[in-house]
């Protein structure tokens, strides 16, 4: 099975698993983020080892083995973005839709250099996954509210970055507030907002399975000052991020400078 194909496969399995813990545990809150958390990340963690047993993986649940710096392939996952929307239910066993699972791969080039080479975001409350393909993603509705007839930016509801307004006012927009970093990022994927920034407090993987399915689909990925995002690292503190229409992006990153 490709790279891409086994990202996506993987995090739909995964957002299977979540789906059915949030629906039949009877857990909730931080007892269900953490059941959620492990059981996803074992899942993926055995799959990985077993489809792809010469990889190498970083996981935020897992203590990090630093052997992946001198490995060529680096499986980055996140088994649930956004624990805190995802332990949010009703008594249905549902709940906040603006949750995410994670699974991208990192590569190292013939000349040694690094990159992102596939990824897949999971949407599990919308039963919908976003690969790294080439499909095209029509405007949809789902994470954030009823569109108005103005330039949207996602932001974190909890800990917006104190540019968000620059931001905004710089391309006449509104700020939305959606939870998980992919749901996000996705809702840029999914034509729902128009940019999505973030200031301080991701790591790297927050963000690279998002970035790779966004870079996919034509979209502008960087950090705050337009320089690129660097996976792999010893350190893996990666705190900033912009996804946005490539058009928007030097109005996004001029704001934030000033």
């Amino acid at each position: 099975m490709p790279d891409v194909e086994l990202a996506a496969a993987l995090a739909t399995a995964a957002g299977e698993l979540l789906n059915s813990i949030r629906a039949e545990s009877g857990l909730a809150g931080r007892e269900l983020g953490d059941a959620g958390d492990r059981q996803s990340d074992d899942f993926l963690q055995e799959q990985l080892a077993r489809l792809r047993p010469g990889d190498a993986v970083l996981s935020e649940e897992s203590a990090d083995d630093l052997a992946r710096l001198d490995a060529s392939r680096v499986w980055i996952v996140d088994p649930v973005d956004g624990t805190r929307e995802y332990g949010t239910v009703d008594g249905d066993g549902g709940g906040r839709p603006d949750w995410a699972v994670h699974v991208a791969l990192w590569g190292r080039g013939e000349d040694g250099v690094g990159s992102l080479v596939a990824g897949a975001v999971a949407l599990p409350a919308l039963g919908v996954t976003y690969s790294s393909d080439a499909t095209t993603v029509a405007p949809t509705a789902g994470l954030a509210p009823t569109r108005a007839d103005r330039r949207r930016v996602v932001v974190s509801g909890s800990r917006p970055p104190e540019f968000a307004d620059a931001v905004a006012a710089a391309l006449d927009a509104e700020l939305v507030p959606v939870g998980s970093a992919g749901a996000k990022a996705m809702a840029v994927v999914r034509g729902e907002a128009d940019a999505y920034v973030h200031g301080g407090g991701q790591y790297e993987w927050d963000s690279a399975a998002p970035v790779a399915v966004a870079q996919a689909k034509g979209l502008w990925c960087s950090r705050i000052d337009g320089s690129p995002l660097i996976y792999n690292q010893r350190d893996t503190y990666l705190p900033d991020l912009i996804v946005c229409r490539p058009e928007l992006a030097e109005k996004i990153v001029a704001a934030i400078a000033g």
